[in-house]
Parts: C-alpha cells; sequence; structure tokens
C-alpha cells in the first residue's frame, strides 16, 4: 500500500511538473508520516532517510549538483551533439517560435491559439480583391498563354504593372500596396485558380524577392531608390539562389564575389568581382534587376574584417557587362519566365550589397528569414487555389455526369475520392489561414513555413490527383474545355522549389524544430558553444534540470492521457473538445518521443532521415489539426461544416499514428521503443480515420451547392458565364440538380411498366405523351441534358493544328 501511494505522489508531481523543492519536501512529508504512521514504516525509516537525504542534497545543492551530475551531463551532450556548420547555426537562429512550440511542449495551451486573432482584410484590400484581382483574371486565358503565347500577354503584363501587383508587400510610403500578408494570399490564391503562370508571376516579386529584403535589411539609401522603381514595375526582380552545384543544399553556393578595387561609372573604388552560375531562377529572362546570393573572399582584407566573410546578397542590374541573361526554361509547359544566368567579372560597387558593406556575410541568416516568409504565403496560396478549383469544378462534374444513368459522384470508389478532396483542401485552406494570420501578427515561423509548403504542396498533389481521377478521359484531353489538366501540370513544381519537398520533410522539419521549437533544446546548444566554460555550464544546469523535468512529466502525461483516450485533459468547452483533447494527447506522446529519440540517437538523429520524417509527420499533422479546429471556433461553429471538421482530424489522428507506428518498428533502441510504445499508446493504436459513413457527408457537400461548399472553395475566380469551363460546370449542375425528380418520376413510370424502355429522349417523348410529365418539364429536362452534353464534352482540333503552331 505505501508502495502504491509512493508511485501516485510521484506520478502528480511529475504530471504537473513539479520543481525540485516542490519534490524534495512533498517526498519529505510523504517519508515521515509514513516512518510515524506505520511499523514498516518506521521500521525501514533509517534505510529510506540513509537513501533520500544525500540525493536530496544533491539535487539541491547546486555545487555538488553540478560537479557530480551535471559536468558529465555537460561533457557527454556536447560529445553527442552533431557539429554545426555557421549557416546551419544561423538557420537554427533565424525566424521566431510559435505554436510549434505549443505542440513540442506536450501541452498546448488551446485558449492561447483561439485568442489570436482571425485573419482580416482591410476595405481596401478587398476592393483589390473584387476590382483589379477579378478584372486580371477576366482577362487570363490559360489555354492561349500556354499554348500559343508562351508567356503573359503584353496587355496583361502592363495591366500587373499599373496595378501595383509587383509592390503588394511593399509600403505605401515608396509606392506600393502595403498590403498585409494575408491579402497577399488571398490575392495569390484567386490567380492560381484561374492561371498558374500569371500566379506564379505575381507571387515571386511578394515573396522570396529585392523587395522582401530591402525592407528587413537595405541601408535607407537602397530603400529609397529600389522599392519605387519595384513597386511600379520599372524593375523586374528576380533572386538568383540555386544553381548546378547548390539546389537544396543552397549553402553550399559556389558562385563567388571577390572584394578588390576596380573601375566602375569612370572611378576606381572598392567594390566586388562576381562570377557566378544559377538556373530555376523564376522572372530571370525577363527581369532588370538580380538580387544574386553569392560567397564572398576578402583576400586583402579591404573590408577590414575576415579573409572568408561568407555567403553576401547583392543587387545586380541585369545590364551590366559580363552578365548572360535571357534564355529560359520550360517548367512542365508552364511558361512563366524561368530561366538560367551567369556572370563573368562582372563588377559592382560594395554600396550594392544589401545592407551595404555593413551586409557582407550575413546573406544567410537574410535567405533563412525571408524563405520563412515566402514559404508561408505564397506557395501555400498557390496549392490552395488548385485544391479549391479541383474540388468546386470536379464536385459539379461528379453530379453532372452519369455512368449506368447514375451520377458518377453517388457511386461510393469516387465519393470516396471527392470526400479525401474536400478534407484535404478544408485542412490546406485552415492551416494557409492560420499561417498568415501568425506573419501578420510579426511572426518569423521557420519551421511552420516548412511545415505549410510541405504539407499543402504535397496536398495539393493529391487533390488534383483525385481529381483527375474522377473526372477521367476528359481530364486528360488539353483544350481551352479543360479545367483542371493545367493544375494538375504544375503540382510538381510547387512540390519542387523552395526546397524539395523530400528534404523538407525529413530535414528540415523536426530537424530544425527539434532544435528550435522545443523547450531546451536549442538554450542546451546555446550554453554548450558558450565560450566561457563557466557561464556555459552553470547556464547548462538550469536547462537541464529544467529539460530533465519535462521528460519525466511529459512521460506522466502522455501514459496518463493514453490510457484515458484524453479524456481529462483540460480543453476549450463545446462540441469540439473531445478534438481538442485527441490532439493534446497526441501533443504529449509526440513531445515524448521527440526526446527520446534525440536522447538515445543524439548527432545521428541528423542522418536518420526516415525517422525524423515520420517526427515531421506528426508534428504536421498536429498543425494541420490545430488549424482546423481554430478555424471552425472562428467561423461560429457552423453545423454543416462539422463532417468536414471530424473528417479532417480523423484522418490526421490516423496519420499521426501510422508514423508512430513507423517510428517505434524501427528506432534502433528497441528497450527504449518498448517503453516508449507503452507510454505513448498504452491501449494499442485505435485511430482508424474516417469511417465511410462520414466519407459519404463529406462528398455529399461537392455535389451540390450550399454554405459548406461556397466556405470550402471561397476565394477563388469564378466566373458566371456559361462559356468559361467553369460557369458551364456551375449552370449545369444548378440544371441537373432541377431536372432530378423529374427525370425519377420518369425512371419509376419504367419501372412501373407505364413507360416502355428506350434511350432518354425516347423516355422523355413517352413521358410527355402520355401526361407523366407536363411540357415545362420536359423543357427542365431537355435544359439539363443539353447542359450535361456541353459539360462532358472535350476539345478536338485540325489535323494540322500542331504543325500550324497558332495555339488557336
Amino acid at each position: 500500500m505505501a508502495v502504491l501511494l509512493l508511485i501516485i505522489i510521484c506520478w502528480v508531481l511529475a504530471y504537473f511538473r513539479a520543481g525540485r523543492w516542490t519534490w524534495t519536501v512533498t517526498l519529505a512529508l510523504a517519508l515521515a508520516l509514513w516512518g510515524a504512521a506505520t511499523p514498516a514504516g518506521m521500521a525501514a525509516s533509517p534505510l529510506a532517510w540513509s537513501l533520500f537525504l544525500p540525493l536530496a542534497l544533491i539535487l539541491n545543492c547546486a555545487p555538488l549538483r553540478r560537479n557530480i551530475l551535471i559536468r558529465p551531463a555537460f561533457s557527454l551532450f556536447k560529445r553527442m551533439l552533431p557539429p554545426l556548420s555557421a549557416t546551419e547555426r544561423e538557420a537554427l537562429e533565424a525566424g521566431t517560435v510559435g505554436w510549434d512550440g505549443e505542440l513540442f511542449s506536450g501541452d498546448p495551451n488551446w485558449q492561447k491559439l483561439l485568442a489570436q486573432p482571425a485573419a482580416r482584410l482591410t476595405a481596401e484590400e478587398q476592393a483589390f480583391l473584387d476590382g483589379p484581382v477579378e478584372r486580371l483574371c477576366a482577362m487570363l486565358d490559360e489555354w492561349r498563354i500556354i499554348e500559343h503565347d508562351k508567356d503573359l500577354p503584353p496587355e496583361v503584363w502592363r495591366f500587373i504593372r499599373e496595378e501595383r501587383f509587383f509592390g503588394m508587400n511593399i509600403p505605401r510610403a515608396y509606392g506600393g500596396l502595403g498590403f498585409s500578408v494575408w491579402a497577399h494570399s488571398q490575392v495569390i490564391m484567386k490567380i492560381a485558380s484561374r492561371s498558374v503562370t500569371a500566379a506564379v508571376t505575381v507571387m515571386v516579386p511578394n515573396s522570396l524577392g529585392p523587395a522582401e529584403l530591402l525592407l528587413r535589411y537595405g541601408t535607407q539609401a537602397q530603400k529609397d531608390h529600389y522599392l519605387p522603381r519595384l513597386a511600379r514595375g520599372d524593375e523586374i526582380p528576380c533572386f538568383a539562389l540555386t544553381g548546378p552545384e547548390a539546389g537544396s543544399d543552397a549553402a553550399s553556393i559556389p558562385d563567388t564575389g571577390i572584394v578588390c578595387r576596380g573601375e566602375f561609372e569612370g572611378r576606381e573604388v572598392v567594390g566586388i568581382r562576381l562570377n557566378w552560375e544559377k538556373r530555376y531562377i523564376t522572372l530571370g529572362p525577363v527581369a532588370t534587376l538580380i538580387g544574386l546570393a553569392f560567397r564572398l573572399r576578402d583576400p586583402e582584407r579591404l573590408l577590414g574584417g575576415r579573409e572568408e566573410p561568407g555567403i553576401t546578397l547583392a543587387l545586380v542590374p541585369a545590364a551590366a557587362p559580363g552578365i548572360t541573361i535571357g534564355s529560359r526554361h520550360m517548367p512542365l509547359d508552364l511558361p512563366f519566365q524561368n530561366g538560367p544566368n551567369r556572370g563573368r567579372d562582372v563588377f559592382i560597387p560594395l554600396d550594392r550589397i544589401i545592407g551595404g558593406a555593413a551586409g557582407a556575410g550575413q546573406g544567410w541568416r537574410m535567405l533563412m528569414e525571408s524563405l520563412s516568409v515566402g514559404r508561408s504565403i505564397s506557395l501555400p496560396a498557390l496549392s490552395t487555389g488548385g485544391a479549391k478549383l479541383a474540388c468546386r469544378a470536379i464536385g459539379a462534374y461528379a453530379r453532372i455526369r452519369r455512368q449506368f444513368r447514375l451520377p458518377i459522384g453517388q457511386m461510393e470508389g469516387v465519393e470516396e475520392a471527392l470526400a479525401r478532396m474536400a478534407g484535404l483542401t478544408f485542412q490546406m485552406d485552415a492551416a494557409r489561414v492560420m499561417t498568415s494570420a501568425a506573419v501578420d501578427r510579426g511572426e518569423r515561423p521557420a519551421v511552420l513555413s516548412a511545415i505549410v509548403k510541405y504539407t499543402l504542396t504535397e496536398r495539393m498533389r493529391r487533390v488534383v490527383n483525385d481529381a483527375m481521377d474522377v473526372q477521367g478521359g476528359s481530364g486528360i484531353m488539353l483544350g481551352p474545355r479543360n479545367v483542371i489538366a493545367r493544375t494538375y501540370q504544375s503540382a510538381p513544381i510547387g512540390v519542387t522549389v523552395e526546397g524539395a519537398n523530400i528534404l523538407t520533410r525529413t530535414m528540415i522539419i523536426f530537424g530544425q524544430g527539434a532544435i528550435r521549437s522545443h523547450p531546451h533544446v536549442f538554450a542546451e546548444i546555446q550554453a554548450a558553444a558558450d565560450p566561457d566554460g563557466k557561464a556555459g555550464l552553470n547556464r547548462f544546469d538550469q536547462v537541464f534540470c529544467a529539460h530533465v523535468g519535462f521528460t519525466i512529466g511529459t512521460a506522466a502525461r502522455a501514459l496518463w492521457l493514453g490510457l484515458t483516450a484524453g479524456r481529462l485533459a483540460l480543453a476549450p468547452p463545446g462540441p469540439s473538445r473531445r478534438l481538442f483533447r485527441t490532439a493534446t494527447r497526441l501533443s504529449a506522446a509526440f513531445a515524448l518521443a521527440a526526446d527520446m529519440a534525440m536522447l538515445t540517437l543524439g548527432g545521428a538523429l541528423k542522418r536518420r532521415e526516415k525517422l525524423s520524417g515520420r517526427l515531421a509527420d506528426i508534428l504536421a499533422n498536429l498543425y494541420l489539426v490545430s488549424a482546423v479546429l481554430k478555424q471552425h471556433e472562428e467561423r461560429g461553429r457552423p453545423a454543416d461544416e462539422r463532417p468536414l471538421l471530424e473528417w479532417a482530424c480523423a484522418e490526421s489522428f490516423r496519420a499521426v499514428q501510422e508514423a508512430f507506428e513507423g517510428l517505434l518498428r524501427n528506432l534502433p533502441n528497441r528497450p527504449v521503443a518498448w517503453l516508449l510504445r507503452l507510454l505513448t499508446f498504452p491501449l494499442g493504436f485505435r485511430f482508424s480515420g474516417p469511417d465511410d459513413r462520414l466519407g459519404h457527408e463529406v462528398a455529399a457537400l461537392l455535389l451540390a451547392p450550399s454554405p459548406a461548399r461556397d466556405r470550402l472553395t471561397a476565394g477563388i475566380f469564378a466566373p458566371a458565364s456559361p462559356d468559361e469551363p467553369l460557369g458551364r460546370l456551375e449552370d449545369a449542375l444548378v440544371k441537373v440538380i432541377v431536372a432530378e425528380p423529374l427525370e425519377r418520376r420518369l425512371r419509376d413510370a419504367l419501372k412501373e411498366g407505364r413507360l416502355t424502355a428506350g434511350s432518354d429522349e425516347q423516355l422523355l417523348e413517352e413521358g410527355l405523351r402520355t401526361g407523366i410529365i407536363a411540357a415545362a418539364d420536359g423543357e427542365v429536362i431537355r435544359l439539363a441534358t443539353a447542359a450535361r452534353r456541353e459539360v462532358i464534352r472535350v476539345d478536338d482540333f485540325p489535323s494540322d493544328h500542331w504543325q500550324r503552331g497558332d495555339g488557336k
């Protein structure tokens, strides 16, 4: 009985993460009461106190603790710590920690999340979406752009410049629009639902490009000179980072800049002689201003510092002597401007370095912080626009298209794909909204930006794959009538750029998150790197003790929440409380698993990319669950949206469990894996994902007009004209739904023997003749039939179309 009571006391102390003194006093009182209250306790009291007192003294006396426990742990930690290059250290220090820190804590504060303000557009931003963005979308003909022009038409380029699309992120003081991140996201998403080519063209100058870098790091003179020109479109910017030998491993840039004396505009100045070779540079072929990343060297120490200052960013006029630019790549036949550029002995003055001479060697930090913003906005918006378009268009198509005299959307196989499309799109939009709002609050989410880049581009790929499967043969027939093929064609581009998704998942999300977002690890690394050994040890003592307490507490929480299925976890009141509690339970399990993986593998975890990828999957899906829960609460918990919420959470809970299973099967330290399995899933793996009933409800939301369907696909360009592919689908959807009861009346009459079998037209004629339906009803059916036939038509071309090359 006494042992059981001691276990309960220790568990309670661990669960609530009590401090050292609380543990010491509580256990001392327990020992005293045990010794005084029971004969057995009295007999064992001397032995118990002889063990307890030395341990309590060591733990609570700082000099003893540091010499006996912390110093060896400090030495071991330094040996286990993987070597960090300067660029890796800068990447870890870049950006801020937000909701990812709460998920790593194992005890996320849901009230804190729900209290964060929702994303809102200003009246001016909404007017821009309803005006210039709507007009731009109406000007775009993606078929002609791709098939004939191989570029945006001149009038579109002119409109983009005149309406300051390239200056959305530039403040009004410099002639830009000064829009919020949320407005930027909304604009890109809407354009992407019409033309990927145009969306990429607009998004690049507003994300990773000279404007963003100048705003954060430029000198005042640089801002005054360049920002107004960029906002007006007088300068077309590109950013040259990727090269043949430096892709996802951008830190290995081989391009060089040598500080030297040279002639510039007729006078000798100290400057930089550049040599580089870049490729895959969006807007490169039409750029007038190149943002260039290179490795700076100063062999003569003309800058007064190191010989190797490191990665540096500079602004280089594209017309400068020695630059070769203008040739194009063709990314999967999508003709947004993209191409290589090269420089040979290009000389620029020092004031072209972003930030001036003080910016020398600061480029990697600048890049990491700017990438976190770009990844948070542009690619998530592009992906969500494509997914929303797929849901709107292919949901309608599945109701309109018939096989076996049945809308294909009512077939369970198709229904399964539709449910997946809707559920994943719901997750995507929620994550986009939540992350954009965080950036607007001033966060620079290094880890969360990698999560949304990876998860949203991957989900867009899955959504458009499902959309093509549902549309079938008409989906693969290119032409002006095809609403989804170009989005399908573009999916690998988002997956590949700004860090290939394989590496984003296996190296960045958890690899960076485990250090940056963990409550204690980054502080431990900083202590280990402290050049003052004594100060580092003292700092490590504080952080390491807190880390040990955190891990013990997380283990207690994970076990208790696993045993109770999270039922006693704190969570906001309301119908979603069960979902909040489940997410809390899995967060505790994740925090414990992350600690155990780092403890047992140390620096080797950096090379165990499969394990790191599974931990990334857990973190990413917990973020998606957080996003959909927040969005549902912000919208006032609409009842018609509940199936989407349940599906999205069930799918992510299943994915988290699958990642845990893979992690536990493959952790090299098997005893730790077995213990972790017991603590995190004590009652077994019980998450099965969305069931068929729920999938049916979710799929049904795409098959008919409704407020839930409108919310899911809100923000895309939705032309009403039946001459447009999407407008044609919307028109036919309404007509088909109106005609369905009348067609059902004819089928029922056929079953009852009042009509004879024949074609649909024969059945209609006989129904009219026998009075089963009225003449007006017959006209409704004929209109629906005509609209259906228009929808299922595909394009065909003259046999010499491609030989003519006119694209018409």
